[in-house]
């Protein structure tokens, strides 16, 4: 399906002019000057922890237990995520560090030999694991 130069050219406008209502609507409904209402404080101090809850949720979803490495990976980047965050009070730190400690532990360390590595590295020696 190809789109004619004035289709593309309403879409974009759609697109542009509905990422700039979301933008202004909030500052729109809600000027420095006026008291938001309750809820609305109420959810800007509940939904942030909410939301990195469910995130983490979602990461942890197909962790095997019962499996080995037994989910040990995730739960030392989680540890390492959490204290230096609690530690630096600095999200891009620890997030950041967290997922490079988290690459490094399932690369490095409990990397397991499967067939499927061995068909994409195409060689028995390429991760530290099989030497």
């Amino acid at each position: 399906m190809t789109l004619t130069p004035l289709q593309t050219l309403g879409i974009i406008l759609a697109v542009a002019a509905g990422t700039q209502l979301t933008r202004w609507l909030p500052f729109w409904l809600f000027p420095e000057k006026k008291q938001p209402p309750a809820v609305v404080a109420y959810l800007g101090k509940v939904l942030p922890p909410a939301m990195m809850g469910l995130l983490v949720v979602y990461c942890l979803r197909s962790v095997d237990v019962s499996a080995p490495p037994h989910g040990l990976p995730e739960l030392i980047a989680i540890a390492v995520t959490a204290g230096l965050h609690l530690w630096k009070r600095n999200t891009r730190i620890s997030i950041g560090a967290g997922t490079v400690v988290y690459m490094l532990l399932v690369q490095l360390i409990f990397c397991i030999t499967t067939h499927a590595v061995r068909r994409f590295c195409g060689a028995l020696y390429c991760c530290p694991c099989f030497v």
